[in-house]
């Protein structure tokens, strides 16, 4: 590998808003199915970003005990996943939308990273991916 090579920036991962408490889902209840009105043909890592308000239907699946609406975190990067595949029809009971993005390899941050978010993929400042990636790193 050349030296050039070597020194090249690794990607930016894209970043995508969820409404709590399916963020917490994502991360920590193995919510495997993120239910969009849009398809994607990204297939790769992507930052899990807790949005700034409440989703209105915050009712779980059957067997899983949410947390507290004052114990989740908003506004801030709390995970990281695979987006693996965009399906139409899926077994997951965590489907129920017009495409289900398939999630794969969840991991939770120790610390979530404070941020502001937005609508479909975008990309955190540098500060904030700093902060991100040097969790993932340590793991």
């Amino acid at each position: 590998m050349s030296a050039r090579k070597s020194k090249e920036r690794p990607r930016p991962i894209p970043a995508l808003t969820v409404k709590q408490p399916w963020a917490w889902a994502i991360v920590h209840a193995g919510k495997d199915i993120e239910n969009r009105d849009w398809v994607t043909h990204y297939r790769g890592p992507l930052l899990v970003h807790a949005g700034a308000r409440l989703h209105d239907d915050r009712e779980m699946p059957r067997g899983i005990k949410g947390p507290a609406d004052e114990d989740l975190v908003l506004s801030a990067i709390v995970g990281i996943v695979e987006l693996a595949d965009v399906v139409e029809r899926s077994r997951s009971r965590w489907f129920g939308g017009s495409y289900g993005w398939v999630l794969a390899r969840p991991k939770a941050l120790r610390k979530p990273v404070p941020c502001s978010g937005r609508l479909g993929f975008w990309y955190p400042t540098a500060a904030v991916s700093r902060a991100v990636m040097r969790q993932i790193a340590r793991r």
